[in-house]
């Protein structure tokens, strides 16, 4: 039987879509080099431990097992680092990804589900944001995105790859049933971070910037939970299979929550209070960021089932609780 590759699967995101398509009937492999992903988050399919910088490792896997389709969690994306650091992305983010579809190709392997980012319209003219905006980012993470889906299109055009560049928006929440989650380290995300807040991890959280033109003068982002973005993977792959053309498809709520709003249902879920420290804005950062997702619902038949805040904050928490040990042990 043919199996699915999650290039990636022992992280965040590809360890939910690796539950999903397990409990769907799909046989998965996952292939990650443990640098920032967990082996024990990578506990359906089958593992293989190799690294997208050695070719080899990529032909090893693809001649050990018949692989049909490919997913690719596997991008670096601190947006921070990504500028002081640009070499590390545009080396892992691109010319990684270039060797994980040449070795696609010399199997003869032509399905591809990428995982990209609202990052790469930079600065939104209009919100929500639909798929007609132009790719303008502004950073080097929204950048090594954009080429990507511009080397994917290309492919497309030159060897027939059928693929579907899946733009995220905020990825949030955890598995319901507290199988796999968000365990970052160092983490950089909101609600994790006010999660660590709420267990007395950490004194306080940072809010940077409390006079954007907002109802709350803090930033607006759309939230969406990770397992509707597992969803949109398996309905992606379906797609493609029924012979689907290829193309970008973005993934939100089409709803923007604010830093503020964000920290008071952490607070409400969790029970703890949480200190904010107002700090300067920071460079780059839009006032909101909000995307449409019609194109999704109306092609791929998405439609998100967990978009509540507190339903996302909820089963963070939940996860956030069973992994308190291992994170007081970062601090």
């Amino acid at each position: 039987m043919s199996k699915v590759l999650i290039v990636g699967g022992a992280g965040y995101i590809g360890s939910h879509a690796n539950k999903l398509f397990t409990a769907k009937g799909y046989k998965t492999v996952v292939f990650d080099n443990l640098s920032t992903g967990h082996r024990r988050l990578a506990r359906w399919g089958e593992f293989f431990k190799g690294d997208l910088a050695n070719p080899a490792d990529l032909a090893r896997c693809f001649k050990k097992h018949k692989i049909s389709a490919v997913m690719h969690f596997s991008a670096f994306a601190y947006v921070g680092e990504s500028v002081t650091d640009p070499a590390k992305y545009y080396r892992n983010n691109v010319a990684n990804t270039i060797n994980l579809l040449d070795a696609m190709r010399a199997a003869r392997v032509n399905k591809f589900i990428f995982s990209s980012s609202c990052a790469v319209y930079g600065v939104p003219a209009r919100l929500p944001m639909p798929e007609t905006l132009p790719f303008a980012p502004v950073n080097p993470y929204g950048r090594t995105k954009k080429m990507v889906e511009e080397i994917l299109a290309d492919y497309s055009a030159a060897y027939g790859l059928k693929y579907a560049a899946l733009r995220y928006f905020n990825a949030a929440g955890a598995d319901p049933a507290a199988e796999t989650g968000e365990l970052h380290f160092p983490e950089t995300h909101l609600i994790p971070l006010a999660l660590d807040a709420a267990a007395g991890l950490r004194k306080n959280i940072k809010v940077f910037g409390s006079n954007y033109p907002t109802p709350d003068g803090t930033c607006l982002r759309d939230y969406i939970h990770v397992t509707d973005l597992a969803e949109a993977h398996l309905l992606a792959l379906r797609y493609l299979e029924k012979g689907g053309a290829s193309g970008g498809f973005n993934l939100g709520n089409g709803k923007g929550f604010s830093v503020l709003d964000v920290v008071h249902a952490a607070e409400k879920v969790t029970g703890g209070k949480i200190t904010v420290v107002m700090a300067p804005r920071r460079p780059g950062d839009p006032p909101a960021l909000v995307g449409s997702a019609a194109r999704a619902r109306r092609i791929l038949g998405w439609r998100p089932s967990r978009y509540k805040l507190e339903t996302i904050l909820a089963d963070a928490w939940r996860w956030h609780r069973k992994t308190l040990k291992e994170r007081t042990c970062q601090k």
